[in-house]
């Protein structure tokens, strides 16, 4: 969501960046360029404004003018800024000693409650916890049955109400429910419209009052841009709400629904959700969260992303047997490149590494690439994927005719491959640097 805003700041920074001496009046018109970028990105124009004053400030102190590098300190108090835009340290809940933790989550239908509720009880079942969710929207017959889906997919209780019926009464019972089946964290899905309306907003006030969750949290859908602001300040002012969840941020929305949401309500953005998948849930950490926008990478969120999906056991062994014996097999590549798969599109991964964008990458990461990959893999046989090299003329065209495609692949994969075979022989040496759970096998996805 934030690519054509990273894009264009970057593009302002960078001029910064180049110049050894940074005048006033250079800083101030490098600002405006800030400030048309930030506005075309659809920030809330006080929110903008705002966060160039306090810009502007710092980048005119005495420090800044004198110092070694002033390009690098222009960008680094953009970043600074930017961090203290989208929040005040890393969001955390209020879990409560005496189980369970009440979440009530909140928003418009449509933006997601519902899948977010589900990603919610993902995550906190990944960190230990026991969730439990409650089925409070019980105007949308879908609804119901839709969290239920979710909940076996999980393997999380759903303690579900009936259509028509009574909300809070389902909420109260849910709370019950996860006393006395020692659940730690109560996740409950409300009801949503179309638009705000008192009705609304009545049914989630007696919710919350028959509750009394610690964390309120609103949904907001990111790529309805500054609309989903508006509806932010209207779900504050009736629940004063606890924090956000920005979902769909893998859209092609402009970005500045995230930038704004804080700076107008002043509650922070405590999730971000960037993906389909139950576990495409992240921490929304400020400092990170301006790092990609500023194309700096999100190493941790790339290792956390890691933690989550991967087979560590699995990986452990991998590592093993190459750094140990120096051996790769394509059986071996195969199982590295699906453990790749499940933390998400390849694109999105080389956007949280650091400078990777600047990076000549070899061909088109499509992810169709690492379909037809697999393919020609499954289409071999133990002993050619054990030894590559017994894969002439004959085994080669079986091989292209049983993965549907053509020769010239197979001869590149099996190029790339023979290269990446070498690299693991040197990296044996240098087995005790990588430490454990290390170095992941580099993918051959250059076209």
């Amino acid at each position: 969501m934030f690519e054509e805003l990273s894009d264009k700041l970057d593009g302002v920074l960078s001029r910064f960046r180049q110049r050894g001496v940074l005048t006033e009046p250079m800083i101030r018109e490098g600002l405006r360029e800030v400030r048309r970028v930030l506005l075309e990105a659809d920030v809330n124009f006080k929110v903008t404004r705002d966060f160039l004053g306090r810009v502007q400030e710092r980048a005119l102190g005495e420090s800044v003018v004198k110092s070694v590098s002033p390009g690098q300190q222009i960008v680094k108090i953009v970043h600074d800024e930017l961090a203290a835009l989208l929040g005040e340290g890393r969001p955390t809940i209020k879990w409560v000693s005496s189980p369970p933790t009440i979440l009530m989550v909140v928003g418009l239908q449509g933006s997601g409650k519902t899948t977010t509720s589900a990603k919610l009880a993902c995550r906190f079942a990944a960190e230990g916890r026991t969730p439990m969710l409650a089925a409070c929207d019980l105007q949308r017959p879908a609804a119901i049955e839709q969290l239920q889906t979710l909940g076996r997919q999980i393997d999380v209780p759903v303690h579900a109400g009936t259509f028509g019926g009574d909300p809070v009464a389902t909420a109260k019972a849910a709370v019950d429910a996860a006393r006395a089946q020692g659940c730690s964290v109560l996740i409950v899905d409300t009801a949503g419209r179309l638009q705000i309306d008192e009705t609304l907003m009545d049914e989630l006030r007696r919710v919350r009052d028959g509750v009394q969750p610690q964390e309120i949290l609103f949904v907001a859908d990111a790529m309805t841009g500054q609309e989903a602001v508006r509806i932010a300040e209207g779900f504050d002012q009736a629940l004063d709400i606890s924090g956000v969840v920005l979902t769909k941020m893998d859209g092609d929305a402009r970005g500045g629904a995230a930038l704004s949401i804080r700076g107008v309500t002043g509650k922070p953005i405590k999730f971000v959700g960037v993906g389909e998948g139950v576990d495409d849930l992240d921490s929304a950490d400020p400092e990170r969260l301006a790092g990609r926008i500023l194309q700096m990478g999100d190493v941790v969120g790339l290792v956390e992303r890691a933690q989550r999906t991967m087979d560590m056991a699995e990986q452990e062994k991998l590592q093993e047997k190459v750094l140990g014996k120096g051996r790769f097999t394509l059986e071996d590549f195969l199982t590295a490149m699906r453990q790749i798969q499940r933390m998400g599109p390849l694109d999105q991964l080389l956007k949280l590494i650091p400078g990777a964008k600047k990076l000549k990458i070899p061909g088109n990461i499509d992810p169709k690439r690492m379909k037809h990959v697999e393919a020609i893999i499954l289409s071999m046989t133990p002993e050619e994927r054990e030894n590559p090299k017994i894969i002439k003329g004959s085994r080669r065209a079986r091989i292209a005719r049983g993965s549907g495609r053509p020769v010239s692949e197979i001869n590149r994969l099996l190029k790339q491959f023979t290269e990446m075979q070498k690299f693991m022989k040197q990296m044996k040496g240098f087995g005790g640097m990588m430490g454990k759970g290390g170095g992941m096998p580099g993918l051959p996805f250059g076209r």
